[in-house]
């Protein structure tokens, strides 16, 4: 979601190999040309991460919007301003939303009504979204609290963790009520340029990004982020899910994809130069934690709540805990399928990971 803890770490490297084509990222309420026809805005978030890149793209007599910020006055006044002001005289033809968190979908369902534009989105980001807004209260039930204890968490964070898709629908406005669906392998042309579409796991299911070859500009939104990383999360619906196994192997899938010269358009902080070394940095960044979790678990078994400090070291508030948590579960669920670590007793009321032999 919008306030990942995950996101606000930084890497190992830092990004020095990186090169920053923009010193400064557009003060809210105007904009930057940063491709032919591509502007660049930002929209402030109520969060530690506290924007998120906005991408227009020129599209005929007008501008097809990519994401949105969340649903909130102060973010409906931002695109009342953009509208008002850079965009005047220009209609918004469509809007394309990358992936089902509220910073990217928020306000999606304002925009496309006020301005009589569709929306195109992946299937997963819509359902997920109509999803997690009919049923806010899913999370809060017996089985998805005792997993979270299971694995060593409070029931003070199991609580805080199961009761999250309230806040969901406070960042979220009702979508409109059709979509058109965008696969990976699509092509998607606008303003008569050709625009790869691709998808990838990890972050948020069937997220998507696009290329543009003729630009070579890599639209990546949140997969591959010049300073920090994305949170790879493990949730209770999916219990024994591997999103870091996908996540990796999604960073080896952009490589193969989209050459190292590419300009990278990301969903936060600095367009930047530089997608295969920030793609190696990253897989190393979480190489480097999984060698910290299986030391600590050669010290002796642990559980999922025991290892958060070993990624974790800085004091949490239970908000940032739950993330950390489930960020940390992540790992050990790819180091599980890998047969680096091993559940101790897969049915135990505390569940704890050991290494193997």
């Amino acid at each position: 979601m919008a306030n990942d803890i995950g996101r606000a770490v930084a890497t190992a490297g830092g990004g020095e190999v990186l090169r920053f084509p923009f010193a400064e990222a557009p003060a809210t309420g105007t904009v930057v040309e940063v491709a032919p026809g591509i502007l660049w805005t930002r929209i402030p978030l109520p969060f530690r991460l506290d924007h998120v890149n906005i991408y227009l793209i020129e599209d005929g007599d007008g501008w097809a919007v990519l994401d949105t910020g969340i649903s909130n006055r102060a973010t409906r006044e931002v695109w009342e301003a953009l509208t008002a002001g850079p965009l005047a005289g220009r209609r918004l033809t469509r809007l394309i939303v990358t992936h089902f968190h509220p910073d990217h979908i928020g306000l999606a369902g304002w925009l496309c009504e006020r301005h009589s534009m569709p929306l195109l989105t992946s299937q997963t980001c819509y359902l997920g979204c109509i999803n997690i807004s009919l049923s806010p209260n899913a999370m809060g039930d017996k089985p998805y609290q005792d997993f979270y204890r299971s694995h060593g968490m409070s029931a003070e964070t199991a609580q805080l963790v199961a009761t999250q898709g309230n806040g969901y629908l406070h960042m979220v406005s009702p979508l409109p009520p059709t979509f058109r669906r965008l696969v990976a392998g699509d092509t998607l042309d606008i303003g008569g340029r050709p625009f790869e579409v691709m998808s990838a796991d990890g972050h948020a299911a069937e997220q998507l990004m696009f290329y543009l070859a003729e630009e070579n500009v890599f639209l990546a939104s949140d997969q591959v982020l010049a300073k920090i990383t994305p949170n790879v999360s493990v949730w209770a619906v999916e219990p024994d899910g591997d999103p870091l196994g996908l996540y990796i192997r999604s960073l080896g899938a952009i490589e193969k994809a989209i050459p190292a010269n590419a300009l990278v358009l990301p969903g936060h902080q600095l367009p930047f130069y530089g997608l295969h070394e920030r793609a190696r940095e990253l897989a190393g960044h979480h190489a480097d934690r999984c060698e910290r979790i299986a030391y600590a678990c050669h010290q002796g078994p642990r559980s999922v709540a025991e290892l958060v400090p070993v990624l974790f070291p800085r004091p949490l508030d239970p908000h940032q805990l739950s993330f950390a948590f489930s960020e940390t579960h992540a790992h050990v669920n790819y180091m599980v399928g890998r047969g680096e670590l091993a559940w101790e007793a897969p049915s135990a009321d505390l569940m704890r990971v050991r290494r193997p032999g």
